[in-house]
């Protein structure tokens, strides 16, 4: 695998690890009356565009920034 492609790796799931987390904290016991297809299908439908259009393009502005100050 390349370097690029890890690195793409990488800041998806610095973005999708903590949306999830959060998302699951905040919603968990709401989606706990679903079977896991609903469940994975209302995560999905909410958080693949929260990451797209976001989640990695905030993820993209703080390490531009961290490795701006270094």
């Amino acid at each position: 695998m390349t370097t690029i492609k890890l690195k793409l790796a990488l800041r998806i799931w610095l973005a999708i690890y903590p949306s999830i987390t959060l998302f699951l904290f905040l919603f968990g016991e709401a989606l706990s009356a679903f079977s896991l297809p609903i469940k994975t299908l209302i995560l999905t439908l909410i958080l693949v565009p929260w990451v797209v259009f976001a989640g990695v393009p905030t993820v993209d502005y703080v390490l531009k920034q961290f490795y701006k100050e270094r």
